[in-house]
């Protein structure tokens, strides 16, 4: 029993440490990116529309698309990076758990925020809601990702459902988690096409030239895209899943929590 103890923290940390190297500066480098579309939607809002405001005018929208960027695409995507970090490979899941639970909270806490401030800003300027495909792309991913969260929360955190419930639902949980991330950027992408259309309608330096404001959009747009591209792949890399009980060893008492 000692030998086979040892032998399943030696097999762990060996495999910890393989892991760890690659994953940490993908995650540097995620963390960086994550920034970078933050603080370029800040700059973008401050500098060429004029900064922020919570008063129904443009400033108040202002505040969306910094939300929604921070919220549906960078908070939510560093959460779903939760399970892939090589310390919640072994011992009890549930303080992972909480962490990937309250992470997606306040992710959606901020996305809530951000859509009471462009509902807000239209209801205030008469202007109608939910009309554009950008509107529906994002309102979907928001829905979903609700539905998603009550889902986890009453499946995955509380102890009341059986290993066999929590085995089926688990492919899907992944599956939307991807999808929502990906409607997520999709909405983000065809939100600041939109902003920019409406924005330089009417310029001097009309979108088709590429006026500054411009060129610096679409490149906050190819970091999103980028961003997101890289949490995808950091899920979906086989070597960065956390191995399933039985794996690491043939025997694992310790591992087995209740999921």
């Amino acid at each position: 029993m000692g030998k086979n103890f040892s032998d399943f923290f030696l097999s762990s940390e060996c495999m910890i440490r393989m892991a760890s190297g690659w994953f940490y500066l993908s995650c540097l480098l995620l963390g960086s990116l994550g920034s970078m579309c933050i603080l370029f939607t800040i700059y973008w809002m401050q500098y060429w529309r004029d900064g922020f405001a919570w008063n129904g005018s443009i400033y108040m929208f202002n505040w969306h698309p910094v939300l929604m960027v921070a919220g549906m695409v960078v908070f939510y995507g560093g959460a779903s990076l939760v399970y892939r970090l090589p310390q919640s490979w072994v011992g009890p899941r549930l303080p992972w758990k909480l962490l990937h639970a309250a992470l997606h909270l306040m992710a959606f806490i901020l996305t809530v925020v951000g859509l009471v401030a462009v509902f807000t800003f239209h209801n205030h300027g008469g202007i109608a809601n939910l009309y554009s495909l950008h509107s529906w792309l994002g309102i979907t991913a928001v829905f979903l990702f609700a539905c998603q969260w009550c889902l986890g929360f009453a499946v995955f955190l509380l102890p009341w459902a059986s290993m066999w419930l929590r085995s089926l639902l688990k492919p899907i949980h992944v599956f939307f988690g991807a999808a929502i991330l990906s409607l997520s950027i999709a909405s983000v992408i065809s939100g600041i096409n939109e902003k920019l259309f409406f924005s330089l309608k009417n310029t001097t330096r009309p979108y088709n030239s590429l006026p500054s404001e411009a060129v610096f959009a679409n490149s906050t747009g190819m970091l999103v895209v980028a961003f997101g591209l890289l949490v995808l792949y950091i899920l979906l890399a086989s070597s960065w899943k956390r191995p399933e009980p039985g794996i690491l060893t043939s025997r694992q008492p310790l591992l087995h929590d209740g999921e």
